[in-house]
């Protein structure tokens, strides 16, 4: 007899425990909050790898193409690297903050990333339109800004290691041609047998001393190539942080 009295006095003061209290002892969430807490956590584990991907990618942008920053007279090659570097970092520190709040289940912290990411995806939004509606003006303007930087080979040495370099690099020779040089073809125009050792092209040039190629498309076709790359990455990027967008706001409702 006592032992069913001890069992019943033992559901009703289960029954009177508040809905609050309840979750606490027996569970915060339901399984559906369980599902956004876990999706979260491993949204933010990707989202941590694709912003260590944006700066492995805009690093390795600026160490191996910024031979031809200095050709363009301005600087929007360089604002846009560092642009993809520091949204990558960004991205990165946000996701450790998104992880935290939502193993920890702290609403404050997943209010501060919910703002925090919804203000980077804006302006990754804006940057990729601007970044479309100028891309045009940028290689318009570059064939003027080349053929103007043609005088400064052998006076200023940034513009000499410039051209060296694109020359080099891209194979090619002048804006358009080597005639650009008008008649004083540097050294770096004349194919390279290994390093350190080049063809005499100054004299007679042609296609098998010289490179023929003009650096103007060329130039023009890594700056696109670059493009593509910064493109994917913030795409995937930007899909990723809208689905972390969705999973915090409704974890953020989920927990009491």
């Amino acid at each position: 007899m006592r032992k069913v009295m001890h069992i019943q006095s033992s559901a009703v003061s289960r029954n009177n425990i508040p809905d609050r209290d309840r979750r606490t002892a027996f569970g915060t969430m339901d399984s559906c909050g369980r599902c956004m807490k876990v999706s979260l956590v491993a949204i933010n584990v990707v989202t941590f790898l694709g912003g260590l991907l944006a700066v492995a990618i805009g690093l390795w942008i600026w160490t191996s193409r910024s031979f031809s920053s200095t050709l363009m007279s301005n600087n929007m090659y360089i604002a846009s690297v560092v642009v993809v570097v520091a949204m990558g970092a960004a991205i990165m520190m946000l996701s450790f903050l998104g992880c935290c709040g939502a193993a920890k289940e702290v609403k404050c912290m997943l209010l501060t990333y919910y703002i925090l990411v919804f203000i980077i995806f804006v302006a990754m939004l804006v940057g990729g339109i601007l970044l479309f509606v100028f891309r045009e003006k940028v290689l318009t303007t570059l064939d003027r800004e080349m053929h103007a930087s043609i005088p400064n080979y052998g006076v200023k040495h940034e513009y000499t290691r410039a051209w060296d370099d694109t020359q080099t690099y891209l194979q090619c020779c002048g804006v358009k041609s080597h005639n650009d040089w008008n008649g004083n073809v540097p050294d770096s125009c004349c194919k390279e047998v290994y390093p350190g050792k080049r063809l005499d092209c100054k004299y007679s040039p042609n296609p098998t001393t010289m490179y023929m190629d003009g650096c103007l498309n060329k130039t023009i076709d890594l700056l696109r190539e670059d493009a593509v790359y910064v493109g994917a990455v913030a795409i995937i990027v930007a899909l990723i942080m809208v689905l972390a967008l969705i999973f915090s706001c409704g974890l953020f409702v989920k927990i009491e």
